[in-house]
């Protein structure tokens, strides 16, 4: 997969004059919120930069990096107050107090970028919809839908009827959504008694969308769940649901939640509805082992239907549904031992709660994790036992399902070890060893669609991937390498 520099990117659109509207659309590609003290803003056909005369030299340097306004140098200015830089490129002071300085520059030229579509047809060249908001991804453990004034989308199989409610007098009415590239002319809805629908065929995921009103872009008012893409567009999220909870079993009850490992067990946010011959609450869930129980009018039961159990930390079971590929764990010998116990990051190494099968040859267990970076070890009779290839540091093995992209550093042949540190492995530097192949060192992880942060570790010096221009500043002011993962990535 090709990295390039965001320099290179803002350069080639400041030759076709569409550099601000870049500036500010893609500012959320750089970081998912603005500093507390230092804000970038549009309001009134101006771009507005916010400084506070406080702020922190981290924090500036955050921002400056974060929005690439090196040129401007925005240090001397709130320092020295030194305007050179910002005069000569069109910026003016439009206000300063104690507190702050509040400099604006006018914005020029990209057709009818007020229009959703544009917006987001525009930013694609860069990076697409997908990259940013994926619709299936282990970032996203979970997902409901909640509607007001009328039922959620009804789902036959793989299709799924969107439906608008009212609206009668429209001439058209138009579907758009990250399931057909935001095209404002490619699905058009049908009028009926009450409104307009639509027939979309989905998988299993989280869907963004929108409807287009006689060319009026508008969010679903009846959908309670929305969300701001960073660009100026607040879309409609739809999720498709993969696992109904169901239950026949407390027709007394008066109200019945559902909580698991996959919301962190928040107790009072997914109610089940009561549809006359029992409990339901269709949801999304991510491949993997979900535990869970139910909260029936207040007190915790696991589910009755569901013989599939696990044991917790309260002496009890909590119920479970798997979802994907099961994974083979095998440890060979220790049959003389009582018990054996796996853990790892895939369950938050909990250790009361995978006890092993014990057969001739050692100890064995499936257990179903989606596509992902995990590490583990065992708890033979109440003691770690480090399998061969764990990590000699941290005792714990790592394994990789559906590997999707491989790291590459070259050079280094003097080096003993070096290690992949990131937010996909919990910044372990330990874990995951490269390996050397020719005049390169490599390692194939799990990437799922979106950005990541990274660095190598070479014989204990954490460095930044030298052939990666991207990167952006950390809180110990030595930066990390960035990478936006795609749909479809390069091995």
């Amino acid at each position: 997969m090709e990295v390039k520099s965001t320099t290179h990117r803002i350069k080639k659109m400041v030759q076709s004059g569409c550099f601000l509207f870049l500036f500010v659309f893609t500012q959320s590609y750089f970081a998912s919120a603005q500093d507390a003290a230092n804000k970038l803003y549009v309001k009134g056909g101006k771009m507005y930069i916010e400084l506070s005369k406080q702020t922190s030299d981290y924090a500036l340097d955050s921002f400056i990096n974060r929005y690439e306004f090196n040129k401007l140098e925005l240090k001397r200015f709130i320092k020295n107050n030194f305007n050179d830089s910002l005069l000569n490129q069109g910026w003016k002071l439009e206000k300063e107090s104690p507190d702050l300085f509040i400099i604006s520059k006018k914005l020029e030229g990209y057709e009818d970028i007020r229009k959703p579509a544009n917006r987001i047809l525009f930013t694609e060249k860069n990076l697409s919809f997908d990259q940013r908001f994926p619709v299936v991804s282990n970032a996203i453990p979970y997902g409901y839908n909640r509607f007001k004034n009328k039922f959620p989308f009804a789902s036959s199989d793989s299709v799924v009827t969107f439906y608008l409610r009212n609206n009668i007098n429209a001439r058209k009415v138009m579907l758009a959504g990250s399931f057909n590239n935001w095209k404002p002319d490619a699905l058009a809805m049908t009028k009926t008694d009450s409104g307009w629908v639509a027939y979309v065929k989905l998988g299993a995921g989280k869907y963004w969308y929108k409807f287009i009103v006689d060319g009026g872009w508008t969010i679903d008012t009846d959908n309670m769940t929305s969300e701001n893409d960073g660009q100026g567009n607040t879309n409609s999220v739809y999720f498709k649901p993969n696992h109904v909870f169901r239950t026949t079993a407390f027709s007394q009850a008066k109200k019945i939640y559902v909580a698991g490992s996959f919301n962190k067990w928040r107790n009072k946010e997914l109610l089940l509805n009561n549809n006359g011959n029992g409990w339901e609450l269709p949801l999304y869930l991510a491949d993997g082992t979900h535990t869970y129980r139910y909260i029936v009018d207040g007190n915790w039961s696991v589910d009755p239907e569901n013989s599939e159990r696990l044991p917790n930390e309260l002496s009890d079971f909590n119920s479970v549904v798997r979802i994907g590929k099961p994974f083979h764990f095998f440890l060979e010998g220790y049959t003389d031992a009582k018990k054996a116990i796996l853990t790892g990051s895939f369950n938050s190494w909990r250790k009361e709660e995978l006890y092993m099968k014990k057969t001739g040859k050692g100890w064995e267990l499936s257990y179903t994790a989606g596509p992902g970076n995990y590490q583990y070890h065992f708890i033979v009779d109440d003691k770690v036992v480090i399998q061969s290839g764990a990590a000699a540091t941290t005792g714990n093995t790592y394994f990789i399902i559906d590997p999707n992209f491989t790291f590459r550093l070259k050079g280094f042949s003097n080096a003993k070890t070096i290690f992949l540190a990131g937010d996909f492995n919990d910044w372990s530097a330990n874990t995951f060893a490269m390996k050397r192949a020719g005049d390169e060192w490599i390692l194939k992880v799990h990437l799922y669609p979106g950005k990541h942060l990274y660095k190598f570790i070479v014989d204990g010096k954490w460095i930044l991937d030298p052939v990666n221009k991207l990167w952006e500043q950390n809180e110990y002011n030595t930066g990390n390498s960035v990478l936006w993962m795609g749909k479809n990535p390069g091995m």
